[in-house]
Formats: C-alpha cells, structure tokens, sequence
C-alpha cells in the first residue's frame, strides 16, 4: 500500500507542476477554447491538460519499475501498465490534435478505435464475459470487438461530460479511486500478490486526476481538454479490463463477506466504467437521440446536457460539479461495496453512502449560495 501511495503522490505532483508549462504551450501553439454560445466560460482558456496529464502518468510508471516491491513483478503489472501508457499516449496525440485543429467525428472515432487496437495488440483485453453462474469464454475477434467497445464508449463518455470547470476529472478520480481499493481488497482477500497492473493503473490516475484539479477546478486556468478527457476514459477503462487478465473469474466472484458467490463482483471490471459514468453515458445517449430526430449529426454541440440544465434551474457553476462528484461517487463506492460484501452488510453499506450523498447535496447550496 506505501508503495501506491508514492505512486499516487508522484502522479499527483509532476501533474500539478507540468500543468503550467502545458498551458504555455497551448498558449504558444494556440490550443485555446474560444468563448461560443453554448460555452459555460466566459474568457478564453488553453488546453492541454491533457499532456499534463500524460505525463504524470508516464511519470507514475517509471517511479513503480524503481519501488522494491511493485519492481519484483514486471510481468505482472508492467507488461499490460506499459501497454495501457502507450495506448493512451497515442489517444492523447489525438486529442491534442483536435484541440489544435479541431478533427472532424470520424478521424476523431477512428483515433480512438487505434489506440484500442493497440492496447489490444499488446495483450490488454476481456478473456471472459460473466453469465449468472459461469462465463463466457471469448475468441479473439469477439476479444477485440468487446475491448474496443468498452473503451470507445468510455472515452466518449468522459468527454461529452466534460462540459464544466473539473467535472470530467473529478468523476473520474472518484471512480479511480473506487476501483483501486476493489483491486487491492481482491488481491488481499485471494491471497494473490497486491502488485497489479489495475490497481497501478487506478491509482496513478486518481493522482494525475486530482493533480490536475487545482488548475481546472472552478474558475478553471485551463481545460483538460479531447487530450485529458479521452485519455482518463481510456485509462479508467483499461486498468478494469486488466483485472480480467490477472484473476480468474471464479477469483473475481468471491466476495469479502463469507466468500459466497457474487455475480455482481465478477461483472465489475465491466460494470465499473459504466456504472461511475452511468449518468455521462445516459447522457450521451440521450444527446444522440435528440440530434438525430433534429436532423442534425448525433457528434455536433449543444447545450442542452445535464450539467447544463443544472445551471439553468439555479445551481451555481460549482454546485453543479459538486451534486455530479456525489452522484459519481455514490454509484461508484456503491457499486464496489455490492460487489464485494454480501448480505446485509452490502445494504447498510448503500444506504450509508446514500445518506451521505443526500446530506451533501442539501448542504452544498448552503456552503455556496448563488451569488
């Protein structure tokens, strides 16, 4: 556990430090986000978060080959960590791209549907779908179709939500972090080494996530950007899909509370990503819908999404992230703790957070009220 915690604190800082010199070189290249009408901010503000990101992430990685305990498992947790880095390097250069030139929807797909092709051909992908009671083994070209999916869908769900000062990279951090104490409870709880490629993965990029918030957060310095928001959805995917590649499924379905059975356990590494961005993805959908019946693409902007209609019924521009970071973070902690304690433990646990979530929610108006 130290050890990911100086890779989450290592991930954090050279995010934080390398975010100024990222935005000068948006500033220089000019990567900026102009003010449009269905805009939120109201002054020009760089890009390339992103890169900052990235290289935390980077930076993340060489620090873990050099720890004495995650170093001793190179196979284990660098071969598919090094794959997943590479993969988001090149959907990273995609995003930059588009911040620089802005890409049109389906150069902006098919960069995305390489990068998942090259995580997949480095031998990052799903083994196995769960069926209540067994799973289902997968050739490889339903491997990579299903892998592909997972992570297209997800990077694009991160980056329709983010639309407001530090949503996307709050939600993804809470959800990173979600994840990593379901990988590390599974190792714990199997007895298997605590060193994996998915609880690497989930930490640094909570680190790199929360790294970068001091700069993105409400009034944001800078966005995150199609560089930051495709390559966090692409790692968050990723480091669950790892988890496939590490545990056997029967390993995977057993939970902390008497080791029973838990089909909801063995569906997490591809429930997780879905679940956290439920809301972002329910979202999407439902944006695709409405511009399609318009006649319009189901790709092109507008404004009426749900972080936007928060602002129109009266919440501020931070408490409309803040009620997005509750929902996140209820789903998120709710969906790990039904997987992984049974009984009515798992329903005090859910109730518990959902009691939380709604006191913040009430109390977030009276901590910042409308100005």
């Amino acid at each position: 556990m130290r050890e990911y915690m100086v890779v989450f604190g290592i991930a954090l800082g050279v995010t934080y430090l390398f975010a100024s010199i990222a935005r000068m070189l948006a500033e220089h290249f000019g990567a900026v986000a102009r003010v449009r009408d269905r805009d939120v901010h109201a002054r020009p503000t760089p890009y390339f978060g992103g890169v900052a990101m990235l290289a935390g992430l980077w930076a993340a990685y060489l620090t873990a080959t050099n720890l004495p305990f995650l170093s001793r498992n190179e196979d284990a947790v660098f071969g598919d960590a090094r794959a997943v880095l590479i993969g988001g390097t090149v959907i990273c250069v995609v995003g930059m791209i588009d911040d620089l030139f802005e890409l049109d929807v389906l150069s902006k797909l098919a960069g995305q549907v390489f990068a998942g092709i090259v995580v997949v051909a480095l031998g990052v992908k799903f083994f196995y779908l769960p069926l209540p009671g067994s799973v289902f083994g997968l050739d490889q070209v339903q491997s990579a179709i299903f892998t592909v999916l997972l992570i297209v869908g997800t990077a694009n769900a991160v980056n329709f939500v983010d639309g407001l000062d530090g949503l996307a990279a709050g939600m993804v951090a809470i959800g990173s972090v979600a994840f990593f104490i379901y990988a590390f409870l599974l190792a714990v709880e199997n007895g298997e080494s605590r060193a994996i490629a998915g609880a690497l993965l989930s930490v640094a990029l909570a680190g790199v996530c929360i790294g970068i918030l001091p700069h993105n957060f409400f009034p944001a310095r800078m966005f995150i950007g199609d560089s930051g928001s495709m390559l966090v959805g692409f790692v968050l995917a990723c480091s669950s899909i790892t988890l496939t590649g590490q545990f056997p499924a029967t390993n995977i379905s057993e939970g902390i509370g008497g080791g029973q059975a838990n089909f909801l356990a063995t569906l997490l590494p591809l429930l997780l990503p879905v679940a956290m961005l439920g809301v972002p993805f329910v979202d999407m959908a439902l944006a695709v819908v409405r511009r399609t019946r318009a006649g319009r693409s189901p790709f092109s902007a507008d404004k009426l999404h749900l972080h936007h209609r928060l602002l129109e019924i009266g919440h501020t521009h931070r408490n409309a992230v803040l009620v997005m970071y509750s929902i996140a973070g209820l789903v998120a902690f709710g969906t790990v703790a039904l997987s992984l304690i049974s009984g009515w433990l798992s329903i005090a646990a859910v109730a518990i957070l959902g009691v939380l979530t709604a006191g913040f929610l009430f109390l977030v108006p009276r901590w910042w009220p409308a100005q």
